[in-house]
């Protein structure tokens, strides 16, 4: 039985978690900053570094006080390594080195998309755990910052298929949001609005990129300025319901279109769609019922930022033997096929 002390702080929330053997959450805490970045309609760097200064004593005190631990009794720590905003990496990356520093627990830096991944392998303790996905399997990452299709030949073994052009879906969410002056965050901004709204009132367009596994959601993001202009242009009330529906399917329609042949295509045993995007109900919903494969997706609470999911990544690389030396740096703009594979030789910490 291996417990793991993770901690996330790549972006604007701060959390701390526990996990057990890789699967079962002993405790999951997460201090959210969203109301604080809403007035600058998205996130502020400065500002999260301070907020994560401010907030990781108490988080971290609170996630052992759940799990009924002392710090003592975990196993080692973990800490998201990048990509993410490099002054929030860093006060996580600190803090982690000082817990390691006074315990002697060894550490892990981990990538925050394999974390992501290993989300779908975790349950809560009152929960019957889920069917691990089989491998090989097709994974849709889609969050604030990334839109990535990866195929997973066997844990901690990926094979990059496409990934974004330009704008990350969540981050089309959040500028249709607020050019619609729906609010920040946008995905759920925009999930709300769309529920009273016709998907098919505007013929917004969809980026196939034929013969690519890639996305592009910029040209989606312009053709709703456009609209938007020309409504006002001719004095009429924004139809916010209809233009923030047809918005929405728009993206879903190109994610679960490209996601789906991909599955087909490499086939795939199983499909796993993780990051904060796929909290979206349209397209969890669509996903379960269109793959021709079982789909698991992390529960909602699981689905944007946490450590929870840290820790499950972390108990992979631990398990074969990875172990980071306290001198690593933060990595903000890391890519997940820098990782090592499990059958590489594993690095040894500097002397």
């Amino acid at each position: 039985m291996s417990r793991i002390l993770a901690l996330e702080s790549s972006c604007d929330e701060t959390a701390a978690a526990v996990v057990e053997d890789g699967r079962r959450i002993l405790s999951h805490v997460v201090a959210s900053q969203a109301a604080l970045h809403a007035q600058f309609g998205g996130v502020f760097p400065e500002v999260a570094s301070r907020q994560h200064i401010r907030a990781f004593y108490p988080v971290v005190e609170q996630a052992l006080k759940q799990a009924k631990l002392r710090l003592a009794e975990v196993d080692a720590l973990a800490v998201t390594r990048g990509p993410g905003l490099p002054g929030s990496l860093l006060v996580g990356a600190n803090f982690a080195k000082g817990l390691a520093l006074a315990t002697g627990l060894p550490l892990l830096g981990v990538h925050h998309l394999e974390a992501h991944i290993y989300a779908a392998w975790l349950h809560f303790p009152d929960e019957q755990p889920r069917p691990e996905p089989e491998f090989p399997l097709v994974a849709l990452i889609v969050s604030g910052g990334h839109t990535e299709l990866v195929l997973m030949e066997g844990h901690l073994r990926y094979r990059r298929l496409g990934g974004t052009r330009d704008d990350a879906a969540g981050e089309a969410f959040d500028k249709v949001a607020r050019l619609l002056g729906l609010g920040y965050p946008g995905g759920p901004a925009i999930q709300k609005a769309a529920a009273q709204g016709a998907p098919r009132a505007f013929a917004f367009p969809r980026a196939r990129l034929r013969g690519s596994w890639d996305f592009s959601f910029s040209g989606l993001k312009t053709a709703v300025l456009r609209e938007v202009r020309r409504l006002e242009r001719a004095g009429r009330a924004l139809p916010l319901a209809d233009l923030a529906a047809s918005f929405q399917a728009a993206v879903v329609d190109v994610l679960v279109d490209k996601t789906l042949a991909a599955v087909r295509e490499f086939g795939a045993r199983s499909l796993l769609v993780t990051g904060g995007v796929s909290a979206n109900t349209l397209l969890r919903t669509r996903m379960v019922q269109e793959a021709p494969v079982p789909v698991h997706i992390p529960p909602l609470a699981l689905c944007t930022d946490n450590a929870a999911m840290v820790a499950a990544a972390a108990q992979r690389r631990f398990d074969a033997g990875f172990v980071d030396d306290l001198a690593f740096d933060i990595m903000p703009s890391w890519s997940l096929w820098e990782l090592p594979r499990p059958e590489e030789p594993i690095p040894q910490p500097q002397a």
